[in-house]
């Protein structure tokens, strides 16, 4: 196994310890300087938050979690990392100062990424320092868009480090200030603004248009391609004859800004505590994680939009192993959207993770994808859960499958779920039978998949369903 890579994480605001969440929960040990005394409990908070919700995301486990080390100085964490993420405030000058610092202590060929949310990296490099803007969204460890500018050969080096934590790399080719996303968020935030000033909606109001409606369409199919949808069978061209006029129409305040005087503040902040004030900041967050965690595993059921993301990580992730001898078939963090209003993980939930660790099973006998689209599966016909333990959000849960019979059409299997700390906390026993997908009639298997079917209900003989070791559990 190749040594774990370290991140240098200097700054730890927000999204400082967003970085070093996504870092260390993909495997890779993380440095972080900053000198604020909060800085420990504030990254931690941000890690509890990561820790239950981005391996959520993923029907593989993420790699063993990292080592985390706080440096007493800049120099300490940078001078033997893998990848610099610098995250301090956006001030120019101070960018500036640090970067000086940062590149004294750089290992050779070593380079800078930042975070800014708006300086060119022109800007940023402009006193001999290799940096190259990597642009996150919060929260870091969640949102999968780094945009991604600077000069070609550091852009070139950066963006396969992004994709390998599961992020997606925007490259921009021609510098901007504020890149492509900032400067969408900022026009609907001018726009927002003057509907406030001239009392035309609420800070709800304006909220709930954006989460109701275009927000879910933006989410999984982005402007063009909504708007593409949206003139029909012709396309784009017909949207633009239909709608292209109503640019000249006077809808839009955007070529003014409002002044930020200290009415429009209050307003602001008067309706904002009225509409969200009875959430603490924690709650918000994990709420806000918790949304994004089921959307984004909606999205990644079909690899749309920032789902393509996740699943094209997921498979770069390991997946097998054994267990006293039994086949691992599945490890999963348990999502949010498996537990119910008790707090535990409800029971289509686990007949959820029966299917998919049958389905690991059916990977390793050569019933894959393949052979599906040959024309051939197997069929559940009969399921049996018993719960022994109750089982959390964020939980993660390895499944070992004992096969019980396999013998012509049939196959019988046995899941034990173990929690991380080897707790047995369910069991599953399924049937199945091998089916042909044209007359949609049980069938024989092929032979290569029936011979190594039985060669695993052979192995697995020695093992009765109570549990490999005497582990707590029932053959029913």
């Amino acid at each position: 196994m190749s040594e774990a890579k370290t991140a240098a994480i200097i700054g730890g605001g927000v999204i400082g310890g967003g970085w070093a969440a996504r870092f260390l929960l993909n495997g890779w040990n993380v440095s972080v300087y900053d000198p604020d005394p909060d800085a420990a409990g504030k990254i931690r908070a941000v890690l509890e938050n990561a820790r239950g919700s981005l391996p959520a995301l993923y029907d593989r486990a993420l790699p063993p979690e990292g080592r985390l080390t706080y440096c007493q100085s800049l120099a300490e964490a940078v001078q033997s990392a893998d990848w610099v993420q610098e995250s301090v405030s956006e001030r120019l000058e101070l960018k500036h100062k640090v970067y000086a610092e940062i590149t004294a202590a750089l290992p050779e060929d070593g380079f800078i990424a930042s975070s800014t949310s708006g300086f060119k990296a022109s800007d940023l490099a402009s006193k001999g320092a290799p940096v190259v803007v990597v642009h996150p969204f919060n929260p870091v460890y969640l949102l999968p868009l780094a945009e991604i500018s600077g000069a070609a050969d550091l852009r070139a080096k950066a963006i396969p480090i992004i994709q390998s934590i599961g992020m997606f790399p925007l490259e921009l080719e021609i510098e901007i200030d504020a890149f492509i996303g900032n400067r969408f968020q900022e026009a609907i935030w001018r726009e927002a603004l003057w509907m406030l000033k001239d009392g035309i909606a609420t800070t709800d109001q304006i909220d709930n248009a954006i989460r109701m409606g275009f927000g879910l369409r933006l989410a999984q199919m982005g402007m063009f391609e909504t708007y593409r949808l949206a003139g029909g069978e012709a396309g784009m061209e017909s949207y633009m004859a239909q709608f292209g006029p109503s640019l000249q129409w006077p809808w839009s305040r955007l070529t003014d800004v409002p002044e930020l005087d200290a009415a429009l503040t209050r307003t602001i902040a008067d309706q904002s505590d009225a509409q969200s004030g009875h959430l603490t900041i924690s709650e918000l967050e994990t709420l806000r994680d918790d949304n994004l965690v089921a959307i984004l595993r909606g999205l990644r059921r079909t690899g749309s939009g920032a789902g393509g993301v996740i699943l094209q990580h997921e498979q770069t992730l390991p997946v097998g192993g054994e267990i006293d001898g039994l086949p691992v078939t599945l490890r999963q963090a348990v999502p949010v959207t498996w537990t119910d209003y008790n707090g535990h993980m409800n029971e289509a939930a686990y007949l959820e993770l029966g299917t998919w660790a049958t389905d690991g099973l059916m990977q390793l006998i050569g019933a894959n994808a393949e052979y599906i689209t040959a024309g051939a599966s197997f069929f559940t016909v009969d399921t049996r859960v018993r719960y022994l333990d109750e089982v959390h959000r964020a939980e993660l849960l390895t499944v070992t499958t004992q096969v019980l019979e396999g013998v012509g059409k049939k196959m019988k299997l046995f899941h034990r779920i173990h929690k991380a700390d080897g707790t047995l906390c369910a069991t599953i026993e399924t049937l199945l039978l091998h089916t042909d997908l044209s007359t949609r009639r049980a069938s024989e298997p092929l032979p290569e998949v029936a011979a190594k079917l039985m060669a695993l209900a052979r192995a697995h003989k020695c093992y009765d369903a109570v549990g490999a070791g005497g582990a707590v559990g029932q053959r029913t």
